[in-house]
């Protein structure tokens, strides 16, 4: 099989240690391949910048972040690239470029021209470190609600990746796009010249993504940049509107199927994939895209990622739950109405399970584009008894939409979860 050292070298997250990285694309008759320090290397990667060593042991080999202050942040005692060294993981380091939706003008010469000298300093600075694997200049700056139409985005933006050239001919340019939608590969086709690579970030669609941009005449390499359960925007929604969120268990299956279908798929063109997100945050919900809880545990989404990057199950792994029926499951309830919810899972290890419920309002404002949310309000006045597989609750006394939330733990460090909306009126 072509390049098939790829896999070992990937799997094992080991890059040989050199002074300074040297990261190429080469291509061999229709297929691309990155080789780091003349090896081939395929990306194992996630998006995010913590448990790094949960990362190399489950079979990663990078990460990707969205902005250089990521580079320096300390994670386990020391700054993000040298910690990602000692582990032998390559970093796609983000470069955030502004975006006209958060206010900056690419008319305005002087915050162009600020930027132009903010991306050259951060190439300057970070060029030299064995870890770097590629630039990742801009995420969704066209906006992820748009079309891409703006050309001056990507006019600005071919002038940027010329500036990181220039100083750093070591490295390749990526840049990342919403989705293959509108008309954001035409325009990068017709004057984005200087990118090398193009990622892609997509959810429901992400296992087409190298399919699409393919047919729409990308001829670079293409990277799936972010990818996991479909998006908020993406599933089923209660009468009131509430999307629906999969379990942590089904997200598992969603994450394996896409890495597997991706790289099958696209394998002439796709250098390799960052899952999303190797960590937590509110996004919808507290559990939409983390793979991590706040508290630390890891959910099965690492277990599946781990499964397709080595090819085994870890040793440890993640409960799973069977299912979960409640009395207020996308239903609307009266004020304090009584309720039940019952919970059915095991754990592959036969360790002892924990169970945690909480009633919680649903978010106020969403987001755009991954923009920072506030955690929703909790109701643990609605929970009584001690919390196991079973539970009564009340619903909330005040009228409005809220979520009952399942989180299940084992002793090794391991979790699930799952909620269910439901509406007071």
């Amino acid at each position: 099989m072509l390049f098939a050292s790829a896999f070992s070298l990937s799997v094992l997250g080991m890059v040989p240690v050199h002074a300074q990285s040297k990261v190429t694309v080469a291509k061999d008759g229709d297929r691309f391949q990155l080789m780091v320090n003349g090896q081939p290397f395929v990306i194992h990667g996630v998006g995010g910048t913590h448990e790094l060593k949960a990362l190399h042991d489950l079979g990663g080999n990078s990460i990707r972040t969205w902005g250089v202050e990521s580079l320096t942040e300390p994670v386990d005692g020391k700054p993000l690239l040298d910690r990602a060294q000692e582990l032998g993981l390559m970093v796609t380091a983000g470069i955030w470029i502004q975006q006209q939706r958060l206010g900056f003008d690419y008319d305005d010469p002087k915050a162009v021209q600020a930027q132009r000298d903010a991306v050259r300093k951060a190439v300057q600075t970070y060029k030299n470190h064995p870890a770097l694997l590629i630039w990742g200049l801009g995420n969704e700056m066209e906006g992820p609600i748009s079309d891409g139409s703006d050309v001056r985005v990507w006019k600005e933006l071919n002038v940027l990746a010329g500036i990181i050239k220039e100083v750093d001919p070591n490295h390749p340019v990526m840049t990342v796009i919403a989705g293959t939608g509108g008309v954001r590969i035409k325009n990068l086709l017709a004057y984005c010249p200087k990118i090398d690579i193009l990622g892609v970030n997509a959810y429901g669609s992400g296992a087409g993504a190298g399919k699409s941009v393919a047919q729409q005449g990308w001829d670079r390499p293409f990277i799936l940049t972010e990818f996991g359960p479909s998006g908020q925007w993406e599933v089923p929604k209660t009468a009131w509107g509430a999307p629906i969120e999969p379990t942590a268990n089904a997200k598992a299956a969603c994450y394996f199927a896409t890495q597997q279908l991706v790289m099958d798929d696209s394998k002439n063109i796709c250098l390799g994939t960052y899952a999303f997100l190797w960590g937590h945050k509110q996004e919808a919900t507290s559990t939409w895209y983390g793979m991590f809880l706040a508290s630390g545990e890891r959910l099965p989404q690492t277990d599946a990622m781990s499964l397709a990057w080595t090819g085994h199950w870890p040793d440890t792994r993640c409960p799973k739950l069977a299912s979960l029926s409640t009395s207020v499951t996308e239903k609307t309830v009266a004020p304090g109405t009584a309720s039940t919810a019952t919970a059915v899972a095991t754990d592959p290890g036969g360790h002892p399970l924990q169970y945690e419920w909480a009633v919680t309002e649903e978010i106020k404002v969403a987001g755009v584009g991954g923009d920072a949310e506030a955690l929703s309000a909790s109701h643990p006045e609605c929970l009584s008894g001690q919390p196991g597989p079973s539970l009564t609750f009340t619903a909330p006394s005040t009228p409005g939409a809220y979520r009952l939330f399942l989180t299940i733990r084992n002793d090794q460090g391991c979790a699930t979860t799952a909620n269910v909306p439901f509406q007071v009126k």
